[in-house]
């Protein structure tokens, strides 16, 4: 993990970002990030002799020089996401300190991730640039996301609508699915472990002419636990529950001369997850389906003017068996965006986008046609970037219209001192929004407007200020964040009498503040790698001074990795403390610790082992009021890479 930067000078990267503590990317690392270069991701890019100089894909949407940047990121590369061992994306970004999460019990149970205590929808999530949101609950179906098609992950925390629109309003969590090698490259995957679990993975990648190409597919299945741990639950189901999980994903690109470049990606997942449901006797499955496709043409008309333009759709359904329940959501967008380099300090990015929501569930019964509701939304953003000897500036802005509410305008504005070769204070202003879900507003929980005076649902707004310092000298780097961000109309669940629902209704009628401290580092110290970070944070609903549901007030992770006679051993341990599972804060989550530990031996040139001890103490603790979390794990895996 590492801090990072921008240089105007580098070509656009059409990628959202954020980094802090993994490797940096070269500059043609990150051309092939976004799409604007054929050349493949490297695995792990290392520190250059300078880590200033290395180049990041980040917030501004364009690859930055690392001692430039002044939001608050983090990458994760491949090499950190084949370390991992039992779970899926949302473990990866809490073992790697950038957010907290909760789950309904095992790895294909719903979940949702707090980045900077705001709520799971408040994080918008990109699959390659494709946006991925419910209509139905709101945010990302985290738990259907696969890590085996996953080459880097980037997250932005902070608020981003001025770039991305609506749902940035905690940040953004960006996912680059791997990408064609030069050459022809081959990898087998399996392994087993305890509980039943097994996973089979494999993938393909080259080039043939001006095309490249990558094939990646993978599965899981797993026995898995009691999902609830408390007998007295309604709940409860003395069984285990277990999980099937199967994913591929494909990337074609062609680069049909040195100004155009066509590129194609498409993913599907696939999830089979028991559960159990209130008061059932039967074998309860939730079943859920993911997809994401883009097809984009990008261009350089001269060395200071280049652009992309693609169309996406994203697909995420979800259904319950035998129970009947079902909800599918999608969202397609049609998007122009480029940017124009004035000089070499100078830079402006532009963008122009349509997008398209549209929910089918039985339980819209407000909508024009009952069981299917749409809407649709058009942004414009421009955006400026200055880089100087002493000091770097970002500044972003973005109007959206609504066919629902109507206009909201959104910006940002960054600034970054140089103090020294090595440190950096930064600090930055900005405002973001998410529109009310299809379901919030066209159930029979959303807004009766023939009742008078009621109103329909507006967007939630939040308004954030943060400053930081950033230190960076060779195998060292540190920073430190201290944030607010003051959340407008948070939508709530309340009491009736504004809809349909003799039970309750969603309305605007929360405030919630965001503050906290983000602390992380890493170093090279005696042959071993260390990383920790710590977030002292108080996320607190503002009308009654309560914590926000299941947020802790502090949590933080440190790892050390080194080599060994051959091995590769690492050692982490996550931390949480106490939350609250209601937002009357009446009933207490313990905090709780995780020790985690790998290792890794290369057999061949061709064929590494790796084992994985989770939870090595085998901690019993709930992230939800009486849901488990997986006890013990142990997990053997090989990789087999042959030369070809």
């Amino acid at each position: 993990m590492q801090t990072t930067s921008f240089r105007p000078s580098a070509r656009l990267a059409f990628a959202p970002a954020c980094l802090r503590r993994f490797a940096p990317l070269s500059l043609a690392t990150a051309a092939a990030l976004s799409g604007l270069s054929g050349q493949a991701l490297a695995q792990q890019a290392g520190p250059g002799p300078n880590k200033l100089d290395s180049v990041v894909v980040t917030a501004s949407r364009t690859p930055l020089r690392l001692g430039d940047v002044s939001a608050d990121l983090t990458v994760i590369t491949r090499a950190d996401i084949d370390r991992q061992g039992f779970g899926d994306l949302a473990d990866l970004l809490r073992n790697a300190g950038c957010v907290e999460f909760t789950r309904n019990g095992n790895p294909a149970s719903t979940t949702s991730v707090f980045l900077r205590g705001a709520d799971s929808r408040h994080t918008l999530v990109l699959i390659d640039g494709v946006r991925m949101d419910s209509q139905s609950t709101g945010g990302a179906p985290w738990e259907t996301i696969p890590l085996s098609q996953v080459e880097r992950i980037e997250v932005l925390k902070g608020p981003a609508s001025a770039l991305y629109g609506s749902d940035a309003v905690g940040g953004v969590v960006q996912i680059f699915t791997r990408k064609g090698a030069k050459k022809l490259a081959l990898e087998l995957s399996g392994g087993i472990g305890n509980l039943g679990t097994a996973r089979l993975g494999a993938s393909v990648s080259g080039t043939a002419g001006v095309f490249d190409y990558a094939l990646n597919v993978g599965g899981e299945r797993s026995d898995g636990f009691n999902t609830i741990a408390n007998p007295k639950n309604s709940n409860y189901h003395p069984d285990i529950d277990g999980w099937n999980k199967h994913n591929a994903s494909l990337r074609l690109g062609a680069q049909l001369n040195t100004a155009h470049r066509l590129e194609l990606m498409a993913l599907q997942s696939h999830t089979d997850g028991q559960y159990d449901a209130f008061k059932s006797k039967v074998d309860d499955h939730s079943l859920q389906d993911t997809s994401a496709a883009r097809l984009s043409w990008l261009s350089t008309w001269s060395q200071a003017l280049q652009t992309r333009l693609s169309v996406a759709q994203a697909k995420a359904g979800y259904e319950t068996r035998p129970s009947p329940y079902k909800t599918d959501t999608r969202i397609r967008t049609a998007t122009l965006d480029g940017s124009y380099q004035l000089d070499a300090h100078q830079q402006i990015n532009f963008l122009a986008e349509h997008k398209q929501d549209q929910l089918d569930n039985s339980g819209l019964t407000q909508a024009a046609t009952v069981g299917s509701a749409e809407r649709t939304q058009t942004g414009l953003a421009l955006g400026y970037l200055w880089t100087g000897a002493a000091f770097d500036a970002q500044v972003n802005a973005r109007h959206d219209d609504d066919s629902q509410f109507g206009g909201v305008n959104t910006g940002t504005l960054a600034l970054g001192v140089k103090l020294s070769p090595a440190w950096r204070l930064v600090g930055s202003v900005g405002n973001a929004f998410r529109a009310p879900t299809l379901y919030q507003s066209f159930s029979d929980y959303g807004p009766k407007l023939s009742i008078p005076g009621v109103k329909a649902l507006e967007p939630e707004k939040g308004r954030n200020v943060e400053v930081g310092i950033k230190f960076a000298a060779g195998d060292s780097d540190a920073s430190a964040t201290v944030y607010r961000n003051h959340i407008n109309n948070l939508i709530v669940y309340g009491g009736a009498g504004t809809c349909n629902s003799s039970f309750g209704c969603y309305q605007n009628v929360t405030r919630a503040q965001l503050q906290g401290l983000s602390l992380a580092a890493s170093t090279q110290l005696v042959g071993i790698q260390w990383r920790a970070s710590l977030d002292l944070q108080a996320p607190k609903d503002l009308a009654t001074g309560n914590m926000l549901a299941r947020r802790a007030s502090k949590f933080g992770t440190i790892s050390a990795q080194t080599q060994l006679a051959g091995f590769d051993f690492g050692a982490a341990v996550f931390a949480s403390g106490q939350r609250f599972d209601d937002a009357a804060n009446k009933r207490p989550l313990g905090g709780y610790a995780l020790l985690n530990l790998n290792a890794a031996y290369a057999l061949t040139r061709e064929l590494k082992v790796q084992l994985n001890l989770d939870n090595a103490f085998s901690k019993d603790y709930q992230t939800a009021l009486d849901y488990a979390q997986a006890p013990r794990t142990v997990f053997l895996g090989l990789r087999y890479s042959p030369a070809l």
